[in-house]
């Protein structure tokens, strides 16, 4: 009889702790495709690679060019005046490269430039989510965009139209 109570008590704790916690959902692509400002900033920063992008390109199609009229004038050339061509191809080659980290390295000017750009919105929308959270009493709320785990989740736990009404931007 004893065994039986204990189980009993053990079972009910054990449900009013579980019941206790609530989860939601956001699916944050979402929310940052209605965020106009972070639209606006994706447009900037495309806009921004490419023009690097074409920047590095013609510096290595340049290398390119000299590699090529090297190799075509190369049976003319004296021993001297072929190291000093294949110095200018290399050095060459090696602007191209360190333009390229310049620009699209970890630390380069499009990480940076994402970081002043995209920091502030996304601070904003984790200031939202945060309130959402402390008005409704969600002890943890997850990205569904980003968590492959989630294989099914209720629509009713969704809580990414209230995120955007914080942000301003009702849906």
């Amino acid at each position: 009889m004893k065994k039986l109570i204990l189980t009993a008590f053990i079972a009910v704790i054990s449900f009013l702790g579980a019941s206790a916690q609530k989860f939601a959902l956001v699916d944050m692509d979402y929310i940052l495709s209605n965020v106009p400002s972070y639209e606006m900033a994706n447009e900037q920063l495309n806009q921004l690679s490419q023009r690097w992008q074409k920047e590095v390109e013609a510096v290595a199609k340049e290398a390119e060019t000299l590699y090529k009229n090297y190799q075509n004038e190369m049976v003319f050339l004296t021993d001297e005046q072929k190291k000093k061509k294949e110095a200018e191809i290399v050095a060459k080659e090696k602007s191209a490269a360190e333009l390229r980290q310049k620009y699209f390295g970890p630390d380069g000017e499009l990480y940076k430039k994402r970081q002043t750009l995209m920091k502030p919105i996304q601070d904003d929308v984790y200031n939202a989510v945060k309130k959402v959270s402390e008005e409704r009493g969600y002890q943890c709320i997850f990205d569904r965009a980003t968590t492959a785990d989630i294989i099914f989740a209720s629509p009713r736990i969704d809580v990414s139209n209230e995120v955007l009404e914080k942000l301003g931007f009702s849906k």
